[in-house]
C-alpha cells in the first residue's frame, strides 16, 4: 500500500509547536512521546532529461507538481510527469526500470548496441499523457494513474463530474497487461483519482473524490471489480446524532485495511462560531476528528476513534492563544498503526496512533523549508516513511526509520 502526501514548502505558515511528553504508565491509557526521529538521506537525482534524472523546470507554474513517490520492500518508484516517465531505482540510487514516453524522453543510454548484450536494467516504452499516482504490489506490477486526451474524456450527466482517468497496469517484467477503468479493464475513465493502494492480497483500490464526497473501487488481483463503495458527506456517521445537523465535515482521507476488506475515513468536523457580543454567526472552527472503519462488504461502520489534533499555542505581548489543526492521515501499516501528519515550523509533526486509540505517538521530522520546494511523501506497509524532495539544485530520496521506533515501543 502506498501512501502518498505532496505539498508546497513555500510560504508555509509559522508554527512551533511544543507538546508534553508523557511516559506509558499502562497500555490501558493514551501515551505520547513527542521528540525528534533523524532524516537519513538515501541517494540524490540531478536535474535533466536523462534517464536516471528528474524534470521539474516547471516549478515556477501554479498548479500541482507531477512527482510522485512509492516505496515497495526497499525498491524506490518515481513518477515524473513532467517527463512523462516512471523510475525505478534501489536503495543506493541505482537506477533499475524506466518507463517512458519516448517522445519525451531520449533513449536510455544503457540501451545502446554496444551495451544491450549485457544490460541488466530494464527499458519499457509506452505513450504516457499525464501520469501522476502510483502503486506497486507484492509480485511488482506497476500501477500508474494515466490522464485521457480530452476528446476521449466522458462527462458524467448525473454527477456533471469529468471522468478523464485511468489505471494503467504493467507486469512485473515491464509488460504492459492492460488499463483499468470503473468495471475493470477496458472500462469508463474514473473520476478523479486521489490515490492508488496495493493490498497484501495483490488487490487494487483505487479512492476517487467525487461532488458528493469519495467512491472508492477494489479491484481483484485479476483486475476485476469487486466492490464499489460510494462514502458520501450525508452517510458518514457525525460526532454525535444530536450534534449533526449543526456541524459541517470534511472527508479527509480514504485508505484500505492491507490484510481485510476494509475502509479508514478520517473526517475533520466544523461548528459554527457565533461572536460574543454580538451573536452572530462569524464562521465555522475546526471541532474534532474521528477515524471510522467502514466494512466493505456489508457498507457498516464501526465504533470511531478520536484522531487528537495538532496543537500550538501563540503568544503575543501579553496574551496567548492556542489553536488546533487536524492531522492528515498518511495511512495504516500491516501492524494496525496509523499515520498522521501535518506541517509545522521546523517541518512535520508525525502522529502514530494503535488501531484502538490506546497508545498514540508523536515525533518531529526536521526538514529545511528554506531548502526544500516541494516533497511527497510514501509509507510503506511495514512502516517506514519516504520522501522526495525538491530542493534548488537537485533531488532528494530519504526515509524516517519509524518501523524500527514502533517494534522498540512494542517491545518496552
Amino acid at each position: 500500500m502506498k501512501d502518498s502526501v505532496r505539498g508546497l514548502c513555500m510560504g508555509a505558515a509559522r508554527c512551533a509547536g511544543l507538546f508534553a511528553c508523557m511516559a506509558l504508565l499502562s497500555s490501558c491509557f493514551q501515551s505520547r512521546v513527542v521528540s525528534a526521529i533523524e532524516e537519513e538521506e538515501l541517494f540524490t537525482l540531478s536535474y535533466g532529461n536523462f534517464e536516471d534524472q528528474v524534470n521539474v523546470f516547471d516549478m515556477g507554474e501554479v498548479g500541482d507538481v507531477p512527482i510522485r513517490l512509492a516505496m515497495r520492500d526497499g525498491f524506490f518508484y518515481v513518477t515524473n510527469g513532467q517527463s512523462k516517465k516512471v523510475m525505478e531505482f534501489n536503495s543506493y540510487g541505482d537506477l533499475l526500470s524506466l518507463y517512458y514516453n519516448e517522445d519525451n524522453n531520449p533513449e536510455p543510454s544503457f540501451l545502446k548496441a554496444a551495451q544491450a548484450a549485457t544490460a541488466t536494467r530494464k527499458a519499457v516504452r509506452y505513450p504516457f499523457n499525464e501520469i501522476s499516482e502510483i502503486a506497486i504490489d507484492s509480485r511488482k506490477f506497476l500501477y500508474a494513474v494515466d490522464t485521457l486526451p480530452l476528446e476521449r474524456q466522458e462527462l458524467d450527466e448525473g454527477s456533471g463530474q469529468m471522468l478523464g482517468q485511468i489505471v494503467l497496469r504493467f507486469s512485473d517484467s515491464g509488460s504492459f497487461v492492460d488499463y483499468l477503468g470503473q468495471q475493470g479493464p477496458g472500462g469508463t475513465p474514473f473520476p478523479f483519482i486521489q490515490n492508488l493502494y496495493a493490498t497484501n492480497s495483490n488487490e487494487l483500490v483505487v479512492v476517487c473524490t467525487t461532488n458528493a464526497g469519495a467512491v472508492v473501487y477494489w479491484f481483484s488481483t485479476e483486475g476485476y471489480l469487486l466492490f464499489t463503495v460510494p462514502i458520501e458527506k450525508q452517510s458518514v456517521p457525525g460526532p454525535s446524532s444530536e450534534e449533526k445537523n449543526d456541524v459541517w465535515l470534511k472527508i479527509d482521507s480514504v485508505v484500505p485495511d492491507s490484510r481485510e476488506r476494509r475502509l479508514y475515513v478520517k473526517v475533520d468536523y466544523y461548528v459554527s462560531q457565533v461572536d460574543e457580543a454580538s451573536r452572530v454567526q462569524s464562521g465555522i472552527v475546526y471541532k474534532e476528528s474521528l477515524l471510522h472503519a467502514l466494512d466493505v462488504l456489508d457498507g457498516s461502520y464501526g465504533r470511531p476513534i478520536s484522531v487528537p489534533a495538532y496543537t500550538e499555542r501563540v503568544t503575543e505581548g501579553f496574551s496567548s492563544q492556542t489553536y488546533s489543526v487536524p492531522y492528515e492521515l498518511l495511512g495504516v501499516t500491516e501492524s494496525g498503526w496509523f499515520f498522521f501528519i501535518v506541517t509545522t515550523g521546523e517541518g512535520f509533526s508525525l502522529q502514530m496512533m494503535q488501531g484502538d486509540g490506546q497508545r498514540i505517538l508523536q515525533r518531529r521530522l526536521r526538514v529545511d523549508r528554506r531548502k526544500n520546494l516541494f516533497y511527497t511523501f510514501s509509507l510503506g506497509n511495514t512502516g517506514i516513511l519516504s520522501v522526495f524532495l525538491v530542493q534548488t539544485s537537485h533531488a532528494t530520496v530519504a526515509w524516517w526509520r519509524t518501523d524500527s521506533l514502533i517494534q522498540a515501543i512494542l517491545k518496552n
